[in-house]
């Protein structure tokens, strides 16, 4: 059975360019002395009007290899399908005309537009005429982007529905990676993203764990932390960069909120009780303790008993309590 071959990732390199300006200024001299010494030479012929076409014709093709680039802006030099180098530097360049102005096509909107062709324009074959296509540029941007995630539902920890949403914040690093790794990196970089929040999702509870667990509600930093993480490990490929990654939208799906949101209700009127209840029992203990330190009634242990019942029906009740005053002694 023949051993699998795995490709290397592509390796960056700096390429060189000359100065646009000075060879904007050699072009020009090149064109007007060419175009001089063909016209002066029309009548005579003879090898220098072969010279003047051929410098004139080379001063035509050096204009095109003229290209800017803007700050944070880098451009892959490819000549004939092969690597030369990227350009990082900012300002007017000037470099080989016959370098590539484009890296190919986008094969998914490429399909989208043909299909919305074939919709609207009845007998139109699939990539016919070239209409439609989206060209990728051998400009890259090296700035940092945003990626806003749309909201989507997926299965937490314990199986339950939630809808869930992310911004990332990311660049691209390598150029060769982002250009020959993938067929799109900017394509790659929002499936991908899908599929980390996917995943990340379904390893955390939503918003009940286990004691110490993180939760996506609970722990946001931690949940961020891992979510960027678990990009990074997938869009390295790319040669990408994540700089930030945070949740912007967790809810409950629509079919079990309801539900939901009576738990959450239950959850906090069971806590608020336990801290009444807590903080009644001292009270009553702090009574008792009080009374007995400054003798101020003997109490026996029935009476300590209908007292205590009596402070923690008024300290736990939900209304307010009405006292029945008592005319007689203790006992009576």
């Amino acid at each position: 059975m023949p051993a699998r071959t795995t490709q290397s990732a592509a390796s960056e390199r700096i390429a060189s360019t000359l100065n646009g300006w000075g060879m904007l200024i050699l072009n020009i001299a090149l064109l007007l002395g060419g175009f001089y010494l063909f016209a002066s030479t029309a009548a005579d012929g003879g090898p220098m009007r072969v010279i003047g076409g051929s410098t004139t014709l080379i001063a035509l093709i050096m204009l095109g290899g003229y290209f800017t680039l803007q700050p944070n802006q880098a451009r892959v030099l490819i000549l004939f399908g092969a690597y030369k180098g990227t350009v990082r530097s900012s300002g007017f360049h000037w470099a080989n005309p016959f370098y590539s102005r484009s890296r190919g096509v986008n094969p998914q909107k490429n399909a989208a537009s043909n299909e919305g062709d074939q919709r609207n324009r009845p007998g139109h074959r699939r990539g016919g005429g070239g209409l439609g296509l989206q060209w990728l540029s051998t400009k890259l941007s090296l700035r940092a982007h945003n990626f806003s995630s749309d909201a989507i539902k997926v299965n937490d920890k314990r199986g339950n529905p939630v809808e869930i949403a992310a911004v990332v914040v990311w660049r691209v690093e390598n150029t060769a990676q982002a250009v020959f790794d993938v067929e799109d990196y900017t394509s790659y970089v929002e499936i991908q993203s899908e599929s980390a929040i996917r995943s990340i999702a379904s390893r955390y509870a939503y918003d009940q764990g286990e004691e110490h667990e993180i939760t996506l509600r609970g722990g946001a930093d931690e949940v961020a932390l891992a979510l960027k993480e678990e990009l990074q490990v997938r869009l390295l490929k790319a040669g990408v960069i994540v700089e930030e990654a945070r949740l912007t939208h967790l809810a409950y799906a629509p079919e079990i909120a309801p539900v939901m949101l009576r738990r959450q209700q239950a959850e906090a009127i069971i806590a608020a009780r336990k801290i009444i209840v807590q903080n009644a029992v001292s009270m009553v203990h702090m009574a008792l303790d009080e009374l007995d330190q400054k003798n101020v009634v003997k109490l026996d242990d029935e009476r300590k008993a209908a007292m205590v019942s009596n402070l923690l029906v008024v300290l736990c009740g939900n209304s307010d309590a009405s006292p029945v005053i008592n005319t007689g002694t203790l006992y009576t």
